[in-house]
């Protein structure tokens, strides 16, 4: 009976000792996470937005140069447009007013401006109000967006695109925000948005507003909100394909006429000339925000 106790023993214990030897060679349980989990806030209470950047036009004449550049050139814009953008022909600022102009010359060619704010005014993370009254005419097509500055996840789409406010004039006053990554774009027809319509979108200003946090966009017009970008809906671990928005961005203002889109109904052919208005852009940011570490278990 003793020798028996004593073999169950030593049998038990060289159980443990090859259970234990395996459990050291199993690779630990690695638990992945998104890039984006852990940002801890309360959007709805960020009380400490500054002013970091802005263009109130106040001033006569050309565009502030310190403030914008302008990308120029003819050739579709991937989009199959039809404007050539210049640089000091089609925006000026007058009576405190921006104007963005699209003019089609007695050859039928367009000439348009497509403003922007890379390297002069780049952000990542903020908000960002642009005040503004749209063109009209069907084979118009303004915005109001963002593109990355320095491209780091790659090119287009890769790298991400944020659209504030873009119409488009067969489907007059109804505004559309959305965004592009490498899973959600337009090419592939998967890019997310929302729309709303706005009766007075090109009799009179309104706000068009975007709200950019370390996991999420808001779209607003005049302090309403009708549309929000959170990738955690869509997918369990938001990836770099799905969310590109950690890299800073400049703000982008332009007219184009025709393509894809702007022309999915023709363009009028009576059109010779739109323009969009501008009453300020405003930028902000809070320190709340930029100085968010994730929190992570």
């Amino acid at each position: 009976m003793k020798k028996t106790v004593i073999a169950l023993c030593v049998l038990l214990f060289t159980s443990l000792l090859i259970a234990c030897d395996k459990k050291e060679d199993e690779p630990p349980i690695v638990v992945e996470r998104s890039k984006i989990e852990g940002y801890i806030y309360d959007k709805e209470n960020i009380t400490d937005y500054a002013l970091v950047w802005s263009d109130e036009f106040d001033y006569e004449g050309l565009p502030d140069d310190d403030k914008w550049g302008y990308d120029v050139g003819g050739h579709g814009w991937g989009n199959n447009e039809l404007q050539n953008y210049t640089s000091d022909q089609n925006a000026f600022v007058k009576d405190g007013i921006l104007t963005i102009e699209a003019i089609k010359d007695e050859k039928g060619s367009w000439t348009s401006a497509r403003m922007v704010t890379r390297n002069k005014g780049d952000w990542k993370w903020g908000k960002i109000e642009v005040r503004a009254k749209l063109p009209t005419g069907r084979g118009t097509w303004p915005a109001i967006w963002m593109l990355p500055t320095d491209w780091q996840y790659g090119s287009w789409p890769n790298s991400g695109e944020i659209d504030i406010m873009e119409h488009v004039g067969y489907d007059q006053n109804r505004i559309h925000a959305s965004i592009h990554t490498q899973a959600y774009n337009h090419k592939i027809g998967t890019q997310k948005g929302g729309s709303k319509v706005i009766p007075t979108a090109s009799e009179a200003f309104h706000t068009y507003t975007v709200e950019w946090f370390p996991d999420l966009i808001i779209f607003s017009i005049d302090n309403e909100v009708y549309y929000t970008y959170n990738p955690f809906n869509l997918v369990d671990i938001p990836k770099n394909r799905h969310w590109p928005f950690d890299r800073r961005f400049h703000l982008l203002l332009n007219i184009a006429i025709g393509g894809d889109w702007g022309a999915a109904q023709g363009i009028d052919p009576e059109l010779n000339y739109a323009k969009m208005e501008i009453d300020f852009v405003r930028v902000y940011q809070s320190p709340t925000i930029q100085n968010l570490v994730r929190e992570i278990d």
